[in-house]
């Protein structure tokens, strides 16, 4: 795709190009930045969202454990001890489809910190003593619906501090990567902590985690016009404009392939992690080998991304999406043979070495949204990606009660192979610039790299 005539601004690098594009069209203009994650962070606003960020996930993930340590104290039932991690998944659906619209209807910065003030009081209200089981699990949810409209709103957020182009996608993989850090680290810190103070103590400190959120946000982030300018009548209710807007990306096929494309690995790839506490008791290998099995899809998701983020340019980087789309499932496979431990540990992280195919994804779909459903688009994607892992995981330990794992992990590989593929096929046929592939968008245009797209029939 030919770049604009004219000046970049800066921070908005004109995108490499697209999967349908030629293979010799020549190097992107932001192949010649290489300073990589450097360049991310000598931003000073994304210094403070990265420190923001990284707070309130430790503190969600520290937070789901001790939650979890304390229903089952209080009950000792496992069932609802399990259904406290379900719950961090489950209301992505409720808030991604009936709240997305205030990603885009009110400025980011405070949509941002009012998330963390709601967040904040809901960790604290799980401290008070006596407090009923059911209600520690409502405010679990508070918590979850809440999440996917943050995590929309800040990834739009990052669009208009870094711009569209290679800072953008560089500054969701170091997201990406505090979420794969934040599972280790988390779980990790959440074990030390519960072995010395209460579950309520480590649950006070969560809601710490959030007002320090909150705090930096205000004081590091800018005060931007929210996206949406409408207003009066024409904007409609909070409730309507979430479901129209949801309609509307959906209706569209370019952005409903690609949001396919990032929905559908994940859902594969959480199947053999669902059913990881059961395969340890399958080897017989006791905690420290669970654990050990919990922890490899983090870190090779996490060693993957810092070593193509930093080592590879964004051309090649956009290469690796459907090659990597496809190879994120393929480890399952090798389930079948029943592996040791070592063996598990191997496909495990080779498994997580798949979340590199977010790179191009994340271009493509900032390419194809319409400008006033950034944040929305964002959040959608955010809750259906949690909320079909979260199907997943369910589908997968109920098929565990039929079938041995040696065929349930394997089966989510093959079938993962074909649904990715099925995908890819429709994101190729999609792509800018070919006669099928044409999008959609508001007022009749595309935003793509190189300007505005003409709006065609799909």
């Amino acid at each position: 795709m030919p770049s604009p005539a004219g000046p970049v601004p800066s921070g908005r690098l004109p995108a490499c190009p697209d999967e349908g594009a030629a293979a010799d069209a020549g190097p992107c203009a932001d192949e010649a930045r290489e300073d990589g994650y450097r360049a991310v962070f000598a931003v000073p606003e994304f210094r403070f969202v990265f420190a923001a960020h990284l707070l309130s996930s430790l503190g969600v993930v520290v937070c789901e454990l001790a939650l979890s340590v304390l229903v089952f104290r209080l009950t000792a039932s496992p069932l609802l001890s399990a259904l406290t991690f379900a719950l961090g998944l489950l209301p992505y659906v409720l808030g991604g489809t009936l709240l997305s619209a205030v990603a885009d209807r009110y400025p980011a910065r405070r949509v941002l910190v009012g998330c963390d003030l709601l967040c904040a009081p809901a960790a604290a209200g799980m401290v008070a003593p006596g407090t009923p089981v059911a209600v520690l699990l409502v405010l679990r949810c508070v918590i979850a619906a809440v999440a996917p409209v943050f995590a929309g709103t800040r990834a739009a957020t990052l669009g208009e501090i870094l711009g569209e182009g290679e800072l953008f996608v560089l500054g969701r993989s170091v997201i990406r990567i505090v979420n794969q850090s934040a599972q280790l680290a988390g779980f990790g810190a959440g074990g030390l902590l519960l072995a010395v103070v209460s579950p309520g103590a480590v649950l006070a400190i969560t809601a710490g985690t959030f007002l320090g959120s909150a705090l930096l946000l205000r004081l590091g982030t800018l005060a931007r016009p929210a996206r949406d300018v409408a207003r009066g009548e024409g904007r409609g209710a909070l409730l309507g404009a979430s479901l129209g807007g949801v309609r509307r990306l959906l209706a569209d096929r370019r952005v409903r392939a690609l949001l396919l494309l990032t929905w559908l690995p994940p859902a594969f790839v959480v199947v053999p992690e669902a059913l990881l506490i059961a395969y340890a008791g399958l080897l017989g290998v006791g905690p420290a080998g669970m654990g050990l099995l919990m922890c490899s899809m983090p870190i090779g998701a996490v060693v993957a991304e810092s070593l193509a983020g930093s080592f590879l340019g964004p051309h090649a980087r956009t290469r690796l999406t459907f090659p990597m789309g496809v190879f994120a499932v393929l480890p399952s496979l090798g389930f079948a043979a029943q592996p040791s431990l070592g063996w598990a540990v191997l496909l495990l992280v080779l498994t997580g070495t798949g979340i590199s195919y977010n790179f191009g994804v994340d271009r493509w779909f900032v390419a194809a949204v319409p400008e006033q459903l950034l944040g929305q688009a964002m959040t959608v994607m955010q809750a259906g990606r949690m909320t079909v892992m979260g199907l997943a995981m369910g589908l997968a330990g109920a098929a565990a009660e039929y079938a041995p794992l040696r065929v349930v992990m394997p089966a989510a590989g093959v079938l993962g192979v074909v649904c990715v593929l099925a995908v890819i096929r429709e994101v190729r046929r999609t792509a800018p610039g070919r006669p099928a592939g044409a999008v959609r968008a508001a007022g009749g245009v595309v935003r793509g790299a190189a300007g505005p797209l003409p709006d065609t029939e799909n």
